[in-house]
């Protein structure tokens, strides 16, 4: 694959005004694959104002036009699908599986979005008065900048640059540094697609914060999306703040799964392996916590020992593992050193609890005996740890499940009535029911507390970049 490794700017790809360059590492073996260019703080201005400078054609552009741009991307993606996930491990260092399903979804996203253009709802009705007429329109709200984690590098790309380009407005991508090179492909994509020069820029500033800031502090930048930690969030709020920048925040996650009393314990493990082990376990979705009635618990850690057990570990790009590296050694510690800290606690070490200095691996790894409130039910784990939490009482099940800031994604496993009842109940954005995945880009994504504001994905997701005007006319 001819990889980009420049700045994308005023649809030009070049190198950051000084010249600088930063490491992009394979994570399963720690090489450098090549080294991307530093954006300045000047070269984000120049970003910004090549979309300002786009803004307002790509706005007047048809809803028509602009979605079959997006459906073309899509096409794209379509036929390069082995190379795009390729691309994916090599950098994230994710399994293939993973990297395969998160290609497929992230093109989704293009096809969807693509739809959506033409049918962005407004309004038109009589005044209760009688006098007038109410008009609401919607318009692209404008300048957007887009904030994406390491994690997901294709999926988070995807899933703001579409519904923005769908809206009308343009667009200035920072993606991670650990993986700007999947960033750069999607955005190679749509210029081959056709869409026009200005309208979608990347920029990766090193360190970030100074020129994210700047950006935000830019009054053409109308609004902000991001992905990420919620100490990183709370920051780029406050940093909305002063120019009343809308700003939309899918933030961190901390899930708890759920085993009811009584629940079918063979699609209950099907279930609860995706929701840990997708993505290596590195989703603000993944379930983080697993309360499990006293009834069930013993047969369920057997079962999932047992599902475990099948995962091996090793690069991603050996297509007979199914579980790749975390996407850096920092990573990998932070995962041991939660599990080290979990059986300091007193849980039992069933399984795994390994990793490797040859690259950031960290085996698939169960407890038991997990305490609620220790730090492993705290913190975001992002690695392929199952901490088992032992309960008695379902209500008991429900309030440490929604103890936490956090609530963006949780699961429950039962029979059905009695889990929708629980499902209900449940402080999350998101609930998946006898089933390890929810994500989808026909539904809103997004949290309550302090996982986020807004939604990406469904119809909701265009209309985070988008206005509403009101016009009155005579009756």
């Amino acid at each position: 694959m001819n990889l980009r490794t420049d700045l994308f700017i005023g649809g030009r790809w070049r190198p950051g005004t000084d010249g600088g360059r930063f490491d992009v590492v394979d994570p399963s073996d720690l090489s450098t694959i090549t080294r991307f260019a530093v954006a300045t703080e000047r070269d984000c201005m120049d970003a910004v104002d090549a979309a300002a400078a786009a803004a307002s054609s790509w706005a007047a552009t048809a809803p028509r036009e602009r979605g079959e741009l997006l459906r073309a991307a899509y096409e794209i993606l379509t036929a390069e699908t082995e190379e795009f996930a390729e691309l994916i491990v090599r950098e994230n260092g994710k399994s293939w599986p993973d990297a395969v399903g998160e290609a497929h979804y992230a093109k989704e996203f293009f096809r969807w979005f693509a739809e959506e253009a033409v049918r962005v709802p407004g309004d038109h009705r009589l005044s209760p008065s009688g006098d007038k007429r109410i008009v609401v329109e919607r318009q692209p709200i404008g300048v957007s900048l887009l904030i994406t984690p390491w994690n997901f590098p294709a999926a988070m790309a995807t899933r703001k640059l579409a519904p923005a380009l769908a809206a009308g407005c343009t667009t200035v991508l920072k993606p991670a540094a650990e993986t700007p090179l999947t960033a750069a492909y999607v955005v190679e994509v749509l210029r081959r697609a056709g869409v026009p020069d200005g309208v979608v820029n990347l920029v990766t500033p090193t360190p970030p914060g100074p020129a994210v800031r700047r950006m935000i502090d830019r009054p053409e930048v109308r609004k902000l999306s991001f992905t990420g930690s919620t100490e990183v969030g709370r920051e780029l709020l406050r940093a909305c703040a002063d120019g009343v920048v809308s700003a939309s925040m899918e933030l961190g996650g901390n899930a708890p799964l759920v085993v009811l009393p009584g629940a079918d314990l063979e699609p209950a493990v099907e279930g609860a392996v995706l929701a840990k082990m997708r993505n290596g376990g590195a989703a603000c979705t993944a379930a983080n916590r697993f309360y499990v009635h006293a009834s069930v618990h013993d047969e369920f850690v057997a079962r999932m020992d047992a599902a475990l057990s099948t995962f091996t570990t090793g690069p991603g790009l050996d297509r007979a593992h199914t579980l790749g590296a975390l996407v850096s050694p920092a990573e990998r510690d932070k995962v041991a050193a939660l599990v080290d800290a979990a059986i300091a606690d007193g849980a039992t070490l069933v399984r795994g609890g390994r990793a490797r200095s040859d690259g950031a691996f960290y085996d698939a790894t169960l407890l038991t005996g997990v305490v609620h409130g220790s730090a492993i039910t705290t913190a975001e784990i992002f690695g392929p740890v199952t901490a088992v939490v032992r309960y008695e009482d379902v209500d008991e099940a429900v309030r440490m499940a929604n103890d936490t800031v956090h609530g963006l994604m949780a699961y429950v496993f039962g029979e059905e009535r009695e889990a929708m009842a629980v499902a209900r109940r449940l402080e999350a954005g998101m609930v998946a029911v006898n089933r390890g995945v929810a994500s989808d880009p026909a539904a809103p994504f997004g949290g309550v507390k302090q996982s986020g504001l807004g939604r990406e994905g469904g119809a909701e997701g265009i209309l985070e970049f988008l206005e509403e005007k009101y016009i009155a006319l005579t009756a």
